[in-house]
């Protein structure tokens, strides 16, 4: 099996920057103008390491940046060290947007393996909603989906067993990477160690283990090696009560 790295690199090959930006989720709305825009006001692209901080709460940011390659996490550290995971980004998705108004993060962002992302300073955003507003309406839809996702994870946190929590997450983040063209939507690579995985979920690393036997044993789905395979879809869906809307996914 590839590494995570290797898979990426195969994957993407020579595309563009911006290519998976709302690929799936309304991109069709954009004009090739405006595409052509957005890529070209990328003014540098940075490789990160894997589990290397991207972003520190509280320092001030002066760019934004779009995930080209790879997976990265928000996570917030409790008074006692206990992390807890609050996203996940998948390729095409912009990391830090919000920093754009905010000027800060309330919240630390890290690389789950090496990744690759696309730099965009924030008065080269400015000047761009400026020149392409329906873009920069675009971009705000974009903020908007983080927002939904935020939601209903609050809601798989405070309502979902252990069960459904786990099932959620691997539903949301295989069709999520379903609408990029990284997967099926049952088989996907997912770089995260079990401790990664509780804390996405607010359960304990050996709850964790217990709920990922209880589903491989059920023939659902199995999480070996930074790998997701999920055999029946609809039992997962069923014990996530997971309804892909708040993804707001194109209609075709």
């Amino acid at each position: 099996m590839r590494s995570g790295h290797e898979y990426w690199a195969c994957i993407l090959g020579d595309m563009m920057l911006s290519s998976r930006f709302l690929m799936g989720r309304h991109r069709e709305d954009l004009s090739e103008i405006e595409l052509t825009a957005l890529e070209q006001a990328a003014d540098s692209v940075t490789t990160y390491g894997a589990r290397e901080e991207l972003v520190h709460h509280g320092t001030e940011i002066n760019h934004s940046m779009l995930l080209v390659e790879g997976f990265v996490c928000r996570y917030m550290d409790g008074l006692e060290g206990d992390r807890q995971l609050v996203a996940l980004h998948v390729p095409g998705d912009f990391v830090d947007l919000h920093g754009f108004p905010l000027r800060r993060l309330d919240h630390d962002i890290a690389s789950l393996i090496e990744v690759k992302v696309a730099n965009y300073p924030h008065p080269v955003l400015s000047k761009l909603i400026i020149d392409h507003p329906n873009l920069g309406r675009m971009l705000w839809f974009s903020t908007l989906l983080d927002a939904a996702m935020h939601r209903e994870w609050i809601f798989r946190l405070g309502r979902l067993g252990a069960s459904g929590r786990v099932a959620h997450f691997f539903a949301e983040i295989g069709r999520r990477l379903q609408m990029v063209g990284l997967s099926d939507g049952c088989n996907f690579p997912l770089p995260l160690h079990q401790s990664d995985l509780a804390e996405a979920c607010g359960i304990t690393a050996v709850h964790a283990n217990r709920v990922l036997r209880e589903l491989r044993e059920r023939n659902i789905v199995t999480f070996k090696g930074g790998h997701v395979n999920v055999t029946d879809i609809r039992a997962l869906h069923s014990i996530a009560e997971f309804d892909d809307g708040y993804l707001y996914p194109s209609a075709h």
